[in-house]
């Protein structure tokens, strides 16, 4: 027979409080199947038609997804900042392979979660999958946004909505500069046009005062007029 002082610890261990999951604590920290690491600018954090074994989380800084075709024409998909995934398409029994690349533009730090762990967590934790179902389908949207702006709009129109999205107009209700290290280049390859064409869009946009440069670029609310009424 157990004694009493057993009995007791027994009914200690029984009574402790099980501490709920935080899908904020889980992707904020290393643990099983889960690792932080670090990417300078331009570092690639994976590349186009590698095995695609895992999920990234970016914690801090900016990437970005471009794609390159058969031809060689490299094209850039999308920037993602703090708060995005990465490679989630891994969870797909038909993707085993990257079908993008993903750059650092600033210094990132990037949570990567093993393809098993991501999925156990999606099957047990209700909080973390019901996020990340959220997450896919915002994803989603933009996509198709993305696909009617580029069929549909003027390039001048895809250049203001593409500066708001990346200041994160709106996200707070205030504008913000643009991340450094995103050239003319890249938001023309995002918007399928030239630099020399977004040169002269921005100079517009300059003149009008919907942006100024100030070390930085960086946008005012009153760049809406042209996505809202072009």
């Amino acid at each position: 027979m157990p004694s009493p002082s057993r009995l007791s610890n027994r009914r200690r261990r029984t009574q402790m409080p099980i501490t709920a999951f935080d899908p904020k604590a889980f992707l904020a920290s290393a643990g099983i199947g889960r690792t932080i690491r670090h990417f300078n600018p331009k570092q690639i954090i994976f590349s186009q038609g590698e095995r695609a074994d895992a999920v990234l989380y970016i914690q801090d800084g900016t990437a970005r997804l471009s794609v390159v075709s058969k031809q060689g024409k490299e094209a850039t998909i999308a920037l993602l900042g703090p708060g995005d995934f990465l490679g989630e398409g891994c969870i797909a029994s038909d993707q085993p392979f990257h079908m993008t690349t993903a750059t650092a533009t600033t210094r990132c730090s990037v949570l990567k979660i093993e393809k098993k762990e991501m999925l156990r967590t999606l099957h047990e934790e209700h909080k973390f999958s019901d996020m990340f179902v959220a997450y896919v389908v915002g994803r989603h949207n933009r996509t198709q946004s993305d696909l009617v702006d580029q069929l549909f709009n003027s390039t001048e129109r895809r250049l203001a909505r593409a500066l708001l999205i990346l200041t994160r107009f709106g996200k707070e209700g205030r504008s913000e500069a643009l991340t450094p290290g995103i050239s003319q280049q890249t938001l023309a390859e995002m918007i399928g046009t030239t630099r020399s064409h977004v040169n002269v869009f921005l100079n517009r946009f300059r003149k009008l005062g919907f942006i100024e440069y100030n070390g930085g670029l960086k946008v005012h609310s009153s760049l809406l007029s042209v996505v809202l009424h072009e």
